[in-house]
């Protein structure tokens, strides 16, 4: 989507990103508490931000929000949302922030839906799969890699293995001895349980003005 010109200086080009869902009502002043998509919730909930229910162009503007003190989760009230009776038609939503790429990230970051379908290759140019899914470890983020010779594998994006960052042309370069890549296993690993990742908004799958939640991936960070 489009925004009006910013101070002459031309359209804005704004990405909406799921940033949260709504999960349950608190009290009767239209509260709502929210699970929490994205990596930043003390910006994207900070008061006098303004999200969207997903497919809606109606301004939802937070007024007051924290994180939740007994649970997971954080609290958001909106100016629009006075009653629980209003609030009611947000249960279960998912919400949207709509950003401007080019001010939202840092340098060398991407989206996490934008590394998404990056071809991942070897030094000697070797493909060793593509990127399937993103998630995060601690401080790093790790991209799952699938569909080269050696299999699935786990690459975190650190300096030291990360050699080329570059999804805005799908690529990553890798140092493959790093990940020793071609060592037996050591014991047959455990079934890992289905990674619980933000899904892609239904106005837009994979197209302009629509990107899941998880925020950015920053370039290769450093290794330990």
């Amino acid at each position: 989507m489009d925004a009006t010109p910013d101070s002459g200086a031309g359209p804005v080009s704004l990405t909406r990103l799921v940033v949260g869902r709504v999960r349950s009502l608190h009290g009767l002043r239209g509260v709502v508490r929210v699970e929490v998509l994205t990596d930043r919730p003390e910006d994207r909930f900070a008061p006098g931000r303004v999200l969207h229910r997903e497919g809606s162009v109606t301004p939802l503007t937070i007024v007051a929000s924290g994180p939740v003190e007994d649970g997971p989760g954080w609290r958001l009230q909106f100016r629009e949302i006075a009653s629980r009776t209003a609030a009611e038609r947000l249960r279960d939503a998912w919400l949207e922030a709509a950003v401007d790429r080019t001010l939202d990230l840092e340098p060398g970051a991407a989206y996490w839906h934008e590394v998404v379908g990056s071809e991942v290759r070897g030094l000697d140019g070797t493909a060793l799969g593509t990127v399937v899914d993103v998630y995060r470890a601690g401080a790093a983020e790790v991209v799952v890699v699938r569909g080269g010779s050696v299999g699935e594998f786990d690459l975190p994006i650190v300096k030291g293995i990360v050699r080329t960052f570059a999804p805005e042309r799908h690529e990553i370069v890798v140092d493959e001895a790093v990940l020793d890549l071609g060592s037996p296993a050591v014991d047959t690993p455990a079934a890992r349980p289905p990674r619980k990742r933000p899904r892609w908004s239904r106005h837009g799958k994979g197209g302009p003005g629509s990107a899941p939640g998880g925020d950015a991936t920053a370039g290769p960070a450093e290794d330990g």
